[in-house]
């Protein structure tokens, strides 16, 4: 909303309004801004969640320290959500179709994991809300956002070639690319599909979809490919961000770290400069989702202040899956969805965790009547302090892992 005031301003030759045009700026302006409202608004919520005794109904699961956990204001979530979407609406142009995208995708997740708590703290059933309809919320918005980022012709991905032999029929010429950053008028780009993504550790590494369906049926039923597998990433990654929250700050922080590396991805993406040194995709509007995950990142900090151990609310379902969500839609918008496995380890080691636990108890047990474990305990996290490990120490290593791991995907623009 500032953007479009500032805006008009800016015609009317306002001292200082043109600050507002610049990404840099208004990405700053907008971390700032969701530091403040997750800091100040968090100790009101957990004031009024303690008066109000929303606490966590904690399970004994043998684990040190967890008893004293119990009581601890839950549907921390709400702070993060909070701080994400008022800057969001604040300093993004909100009629770019990925800043619409990813408001979506942040509220309806969210709502999914505030139904859950909602039930689990008011209903007094500590099962939540049921797995299969988390699975259809979370299909929902998968498919909400595979058939935006399908459909609209808002959404465009441009790539650069050197020679006029290395466009196909059905590719144009785009002549003037334009974005917040740069004029591309000199540079010979093409417009191609939806459905190109980004392949890793490769040398042109470019990848579409189209291919596995052919190019004939793709121009008809490539939507029948593309939103399944925006479904299957919303899917895994909200959950794998789930099973992770089981330490205090362990999935806040680890989602902070990974906001940070997809910020440097997005930002040299939407650069056409960037976009042509790297070798990369130029996906044009792109730049409003660095204001967008710019508010994601300090809302997670911000988080941290009353989550970091020991902590003074837990996010529950409401951040958690929202979290995941978010980190899965962006991913796919900027078409890095294929990099997933490696910017979100942490998340998929515990996804991971769980089911070789499961899986392996219940084929021992039909084999030899009696179920055995491969960890201690399912998830990860929970085996390391089974271990003796302390709650603290876990979660520090588990930060320094996703920090090696944004490292090596902001190294693969250039590893390949």
């Amino acid at each position: 909303m500032l953007y479009y005031l500032f805006d008009y301003l800016n015609e009317l030759n306002f001292p200082g309004a043109g600050l507002f045009g610049y990404i840099s700026f208004r990405a700053a302006m907008a971390l700032i801004t969701s530091l403040i409202v997750s800091i100040f608004f968090g100790k009101r919520l957990i004031n009024l969640l303690r008066k109000q005794q929303i606490g966590e109904t904690v399970r004994d699961l043998g684990l040190q320290g967890q008893m004293e956990k119990s009581g601890t204001p839950t549907m921390g979530g709400l702070i993060i959500l909070s701080a994400i979407l008022i800057p969001t609406l604040l300093f993004a142009k909100l009629h770019n179709i990925y800043v619409i995208t990813m408001l979506i995708a942040t509220v309806w997740l969210g709502a999914i994991g505030f139904l859950d708590d909602y039930i689990k703290v008011f209903k007094k059933n500590k099962q939540g809300l049921a797995g299969k309809f988390k699975v259809v919320g979370q299909i929902g918005v998968g498919l909400i956002v595979g058939c935006i980022l399908y459909f609209s012709p808002d959404v465009t991905v441009h790539k650069k070639v050197a020679d006029s032999y290395e466009l196909q029929a059905n590719e144009k010429v785009v002549s003037h690319l334009h974005s917040d950053f740069e004029e591309g008028d000199n540079m010979k780009w093409i417009e191609t599909d939806q459905m190109t993504t980004t392949i890793p550790f490769i040398k042109g590494n470019e990848f579409n979809y189209n291919w596995l369906i052919g190019d004939d049926a793709a121009k008809s039923y490539g939507w029948l490919l593309f939103i399944p597998i925006v479904i299957f990433i919303v899917i895994a990654v909200s959950n794998g961000a789930n099973m992770t929250d089981g330490l205090d700050g362990l999935a806040t922080g680890t989602s902070a770290i990974v906001g940070i590396a997809l910020a440097v991805l997005a930002y040299v993406s939407a650069h056409v400069k960037f976009s042509e040194y790297l070798d990369v995709m130029y996906i044009p509007g792109a730049e409003e989702m660095v204001i967008f995950i710019a508010c994601f990142v300090g809302a997670c900090i911000g988080f941290l202040w009353y989550n970091s151990y020991p902590a003074q609310v837990f996010m529950g379902d409401t951040g958690s899956l929202a979290l995941g969500g978010i980190i899965a839609v962006f991913a796919i918008a900027i078409r890095k969805e294929l990099l997933i496995p490696v910017l979100c380890g942490v998340f998929l080691i515990e996804n991971l965790s769980v089911v070789m636990q499961v899986g392996w108890f219940k084929i021992t047990k039909r084999k030899y009547g009696e179920g055995r474990r491969i960890f201690l305990m399912a998830p990860l996290h929970h085996h390391y302090q089974k271990k003796g490990l302390h709650e603290a120490k876990i979660v520090s290593r588990f930060w320094i892992v996703a920090v090696l791991l944004a490292v090596v995907t902001i190294v693969t623009l250039k590893l390949r």
